[in-house]
């Protein structure tokens, strides 16, 4: 069968695909945390036990004070630094140089019971988040971390269902999932969206989570 002839009217266009504005996100382990993460989920338990905790994201769990630096001794310290010195190595700041600026965090203990969640939620005013694995509970327990696109939802409210093409021709996806160890240092924009599936398990999962800050110390 014959194909049929071209269409005059119809413009043909020749276009470069152009990946732009990536969002970086860090998932790594902190090198021997066996002994961090006793030390931490020892202080984290006793202040569990000392104060009823606050409502924020949080969902069938306990979520701490932010002020987790003044009750978590030096482990909850060089926790902040190792985190502190990863967010320098992921920034840039136009005629500064991210060492000699004056970084500083706020740092809080949560503690997800069998059946907790914690709901879709950002940082807004914070550089960068960062979240620390002290125990994540037993393997395949649900309790994923979750990261939304933070393009998404406005195309979504426009028509929901709609995704953008990625590369590979395939629709991106709007949400990614991290399973996590005992150990484990996610860092990510503060803008971004996220949030804690449903904890299946039977015991407590722990993390701590930090919201790093930064300023010019000559301002």
């Amino acid at each position: 069968m014959a194909s049929a002839p071209p269409n005059p009217d119809m413009l043909r266009v020749r276009a470069e695909r152009l990946g732009l504005f990536d969002t970086p996100v860090l998932h790594g382990q902190v090198a021997d945390a066996a002994a961090l993460n006793t030390a931490l989920g020892e202080a984290i338990r006793a202040q569990m036990a000392a104060e009823p905790g606050i409502g924020r994201s949080n969902v069938g769990g306990w979520h701490s004070k932010t002020d987790m630096l003044a009750w978590g001794g030096e482990p909850a310290a060089r926790l902040a630094d190792a985190a502190i010195r990863v967010a320098k190595r992921l920034s840039h700041f136009d005629g500064h140089d991210p060492a000699k600026l004056h970084w500083w965090t706020r740092m809080w203990a949560n503690v997800l019971h069998p059946g907790g969640l914690n709901m879709s939620h950002a940082h807004p005013g914070v550089l960068w988040a960062a979240v620390y694995y002290v125990d994540a509970g037993e393997p395949d327990s649900g309790g994923d971390l979750f990261l939304e696109d933070p393009r998404f939802p406005v195309p979504l409210m426009t028509f929901p269902g709609f995704r953008m093409l990625g590369p590979d021709g395939q629709p991106q996806e709007v949400e990614h999932r991290l399973t996590v160890s005992p150990g484990d240092l996610i860092l990510f924009p503060g803008y971004m969206r996220h949030g804690v599936s449903p904890h299946r398990g039977t015991r407590d999962r722990i993390s701590v989570a930090m919201n790093l800050y930064v300023k010019d110390p000559q301002a």
